[in-house]
């Protein structure tokens, strides 16, 4: 099973930060491996080596962007994203099919427990490449 949740996962040297070329704010990279999980045919993605970054800001249409300024959209993806969706009923975890209206503490420490074992998947399942617990409301 993947160690998703741990940061023992080695990211290439690339800065960890990166500025979204529409919002101009900064966002944590994403492995490129991630991307190729979640893009609309992904052999036709021209993956060059450098840094990729999430854009979680649901006002900006950008859901991931290279150190060049590429830029991959909402469109381009065949997943959706929950943090950039309008609507109260959005996936927050990838691995186990939580909507954002399932949660409560039962299905919070379902989701804990899973981590803590290595059963999940959030490098390739979720789209920001993170562990979805942050996203859980509090």
């Amino acid at each position: 099973m993947s160690t998703c949740c741990s940061n023992s996962t080695p990211m290439e040297d690339f800065p960890s930060k990166g500025k979204c070329p529409v919002n101009s704010k900064l966002y944590s990279s994403v492995p490129r491996e991630t991307i190729t999980k979640h893009i609309k045919n992904p052999w036709n993605w021209q993956d060059k080596k450098q840094g990729y970054y999430f854009c979680d800001d649901s006002d900006c249409d950008v859901v991931y962007f290279g150190q060049d300024g590429s830029i991959i959209t909402r469109e381009q993806l065949r997943t959706k994203v929950g943090i950039k969706e309008k609507s109260q009923k959005f996936l927050l975890c990838y691995c186990y099919g939580v909507m954002v209206n399932d949660v409560n503490p039962n299905v919070k420490t379902f989701v804990i427990e899973k981590t803590k074992n290595n059963e999940c998947a959030c490098e390739s399942m979720n789209p920001s490449g993170r562990c979805c617990l942050k996203d859980f409301p509090k």
